[in-house]
């Protein structure tokens, strides 16, 4: 369901805790996030999660959405399409139009 998103930050430095600390958000609901595929944390070799900047922006965007009443199926979906959105905003801002209307 997640793709890529454009410009991911590298730094993939907070641990699960300090995530559901900084958000607001319970741990098992992290973790919900991640298997429903809303929620893509970096991970070391040793498995434990790391949450960048960016994964704490998009989890805010989640929780808004959840807050305002939408369905973490119909969450995907809404996530699903800013990627793409985004996707062909950054193809178009580099001039690759044909690629961007291709998609």
């Amino acid at each position: 369901m997640v793709q890529p998103r454009p410009q991911q930050s590298v730094g993939a430095v907070y641990s699960i805790s300090v995530a559901a600390e900084r958000s607001g958000v319970g741990l098992q609901t992290l973790r919900l996030y991640e298997r429903r595929g809303l929620l893509l944390p970096a991970r070391t070799q040793g498995g434990t999660r790391r949450y960048s900047e960016d994964d704490l922006l998009r989890l805010g965007r989640i929780t808004r959405l959840v807050r305002d009443g939408v369905n973490l199926a119909a969450v995907g979906l809404i996530l699903q399409l800013e990627d793409e959105n985004a996707n062909l905003r950054l193809r178009l801002d580099g001039g690759d139009v044909h690629a961007a209307v291709s998609t």
